[in-house]
């Protein structure tokens, strides 16, 4: 009898963790503990096809395509300005997009896993902590430059129809600084997931820190002014320390209005920047989480 019970329980666990050895048995037991690169595109392989089995992406792409199609048939007394002032609102409405694809997508990542069980089994040998998290931030990066592609290349159609001019390399400086800016705000998502237990906490906090930041991080040092010793140094230090988004979010006026290409020396030197903050963000929530227990 006690045998009888011992197989059924055995039976039941494999069910649990049938569904995560199949993502992970590609890598293999032997390569994916000599090459952690597996394990690591194995989970950001399921955080992929999670953004395109929910309706959250197409939704938002929807609203932006309408948008768009709106700015593709504007013609009100052949003014170009007018198609202009539709083009930055189209802009706009696909960086409101990125942004809530990206903090929803990441936000739910490792409570979702907590949830379903399924960061028992996974942690218990194929995949170490650091890979876990490492897999969660690739793949909610990648899914999130995967519908930056999306939006991007139907604005560049509808506007380059309506315009007859097609400034890739401005799209594709756009694009870039965009996508590594997202990597910061995907970071600072799986940081908060870390340090929230509900979703929702992490999603309404991560929203208004980011809101915060592009609306106000470029005027910290006319506010530090304002204040007297030591509240203009924290102001001035806060400036400083905080990831300026804004950078990016300002590269749509480039679109809008046909201007030329930035300095490329400035725009890789951008990248860097979101590439060395969103490296020390995660690494802070690799430290956070070895410390922090699953359950």
């Amino acid at each position: 009898m006690n045998t009888a019970k011992f197989f059924k329980k055995k039976l039941d666990f494999r069910r649990e963790i049938a569904p995560v050895g199949a993502v992970l048995s590609s890598a293999g037991a032997a390569g994916a503990r000599k090459i952690p690169l597996n394990n690591i595109f194995a989970i950001a392989g399921v955080c992929i096809k999670e953004l395109y089995r929910r309706k959250d992406f197409y939704v938002l792409f929807v609203l932006t395509a309408l948008m768009t199609l709106v700015m593709g048939s504007a013609n009100f007394f052949n003014e170009d300005k007018v198609v202009r002032y539709v083009k930055e609102l189209c802009l706009f409405l696909v960086w409101v997009s990125s942004i809530v694809i990206a903090v929803t997508t990441t936000a739910r990542q490792i409570p979702a896993e907590k949830e379903n069980r399924t960061i028992f089994p996974l942690l218990a040998k194929p995949v170490t902590r650091n890979e876990f998290v490492v897999g969660k931030f690739l793949g909610c990066w990648l899914a999130s430059g995967l519908a930056l592609v999306v939006f991007y290349s139907f604005f560049a159609i509808v506007s380059g129809t309506r315009e007859h001019f097609w400034p890739v390399l401005n799209y594709f400086q756009a694009i870039t600084l965009h996508w590594f800016m997202l990597g910061i705000i995907v970071a600072l998502a799986l940081l908060g997931s870390i340090i929230f237990a509900a979703p929702s906490s992490n999603n309404t906090i991560t929203f208004v820190l980011v809101t915060a930041i592009l609306l106000l991080g470029r005027h910290l040092q006319k506010i530090a002014l304002q204040f007297n010793e030591p509240l203009q140094s924290i102001v001035y230090a806060l400036y400083f320390l905080i990831p300026h988004l804004e950078w990016a979010f300002d590269m749509r006026y480039l679109i809008v209005h046909n201007w030329d290409l930035i300095n490329w020396a400035a725009w890789a030197g951008a990248l860097l920047y979101a590439s060395i903050y969103s490296a020390l963000i995660l690494t802070g929530v690799c430290v956070l989480f070895r410390r922090k227990a699953v359950n």
